[in-house]
């Protein structure tokens, strides 16, 4: 019977060990909640969040689901409480709005929930939040705006997704810099919802009761590279083009190079112009930032509650070619890629972080991990 109560206690234990560690391999359950998708950045973004997580470093660490709730604050609101019901240990949010959630962020929290938001920001103190210092990004192209275009002249603005907290900061800063210049003068503005396509709907509105020759530059969150392309397809010579504080944009970063040089697959519009211009950006890498994060802070780790990313911005001097698009070249300097290998002009070049060696181009365009 010693023997017998022996066995069973060591395999009752052996049992026990077996559970445990599966406990502790089990993965976090992180739900992902997308608000506005209807552009090239939010694809890239949520592209390398999912290369991220499907990455040999958290793969086993993270079962990741993703909803989009669309440009509805009430129905990202359900989303964000259905998932604490669901029973996830975190949320990923990129908010419509900086205050609209908060209750629910609250709750979520309360319930023992991490949330997190990239690149637009929740208010409520209990969330994290990384993001581009969007006001920056703001003041820095407005000022090379004013300085460019000698403190004087009438400009456009394109704004971007009302309501998000990437919008308003973005707005606020440029208006405040435009403010300084009394010999400056807004005549037009539009929401460009950081479309191409409708940059170019609300510019070809603008052009009807402001023609290009009555501009002296352009300030556009997205659309730098559609207002040029715009210019050229009306006769305008590339030394002509209005200067165009924006986004970054692979087809804008490719204008900015100087007229002639050669790029593989350049044509049409989307070739080199020297088009003077200030390309900054929300980067496309926040959402696997975000990622990152909160798996440090579920793992116990002390991570800050608020990561201020850099606008990055690129000038006619600092735009260097991608050859390769490896994640070793980009961490040499080279900041736009060849048209040959990313076709798509609206597609957004900055991709790269030091931090983040498991995701690059492939992670941006498929969602697939460097390792």
């Amino acid at each position: 019977m010693r023997t017998a109560f022996r066995a069973l206690a060591l395999s009752t234990a052996a049992a026990c060990l077996v559970a445990g560690a599966a406990q502790a391999q089990e993965p976090y359950k992180i739900f992902l909640s997308m608000s506005y998708i209807g552009n090239d950045w939010q694809a890239e973004a949520a592209n390398m969040l999912k290369a991220l997580a499907s990455s040999s470093d958290y793969a086993d660490k993270v079962d990741l689901k993703v909803q989009v709730a669309g440009p509805n604050a009430q129905k990202q609101i359900q989303q964000i409480n259905a998932m604490v019901q669901a029973g996830a240990d975190a949320i990923i949010v990129y908010p419509i709005s900086p205050t609209a959630l908060n209750g629910a962020v609250k709750n979520a929290c309360e319930k023992g929930v991490k949330v997190i938001a990239y690149d637009g920001v929740i208010e409520e103190p209990c969330a994290w939040n990384v993001h581009v210092d969007q006001a920056e990004w703001g003041r820095q192209t407005a000022e090379w705006l004013a300085k460019e275009i000698g403190g004087k002249g009438n400009i456009v603005m394109i704004t971007g997704v009302s309501g998000t907290s990437v919008d308003t900061l973005r707005n606020d800063a440029a208006r405040e810099v435009f403010s300084k210049y009394p010999d400056i003068k807004v005549v037009a503005e539009a929401n460009g919802m950081w479309s191409q396509a409708v940059a170019r709907t609300e510019m070809s509105k603008i052009i009807a009761t402001h023609p290009w020759e009555s501009l002296s530059g352009l300030w556009m969150q997205v659309g730098c590279y559609t207002a040029s392309s715009m210019q050229s397809e009306a006769g305008i010579t590339d030394d002509k083009i209005l200067p165009c504080a924006g986004e970054g944009s692979n087809g804008h970063r490719i204008q900015m190079l100087p007229a002639g040089t050669e790029v593989p697959g350049a044509n049409g519009t989307y070739r080199p112009m020297g088009m003077r211009s200030i390309s900054a950006s929300s980067q496309a890498y926040p959402g696997a930032m975000a990622l990152k994060m909160i798996v440090d802070v579920l793992d116990g780790k002390d991570v800050p509650k608020t990561v201020l990313l850099s606008p990055g911005a690129v000038t006619n001097d600092t735009v260097k070619v991608c050859t390769e698009g490896t994640w070793e070249e980009m961490k040499g300097g080279c900041n736009v890629f060849e048209p040959a290998i990313i076709p798509n002009p609206g597609w957004f070049a900055s991709i790269y972080s030091e931090e983040l060696p498991q995701v690059g181009l492939n992670a941006a365009l498929t969602g697939t991990p460097e390792n």
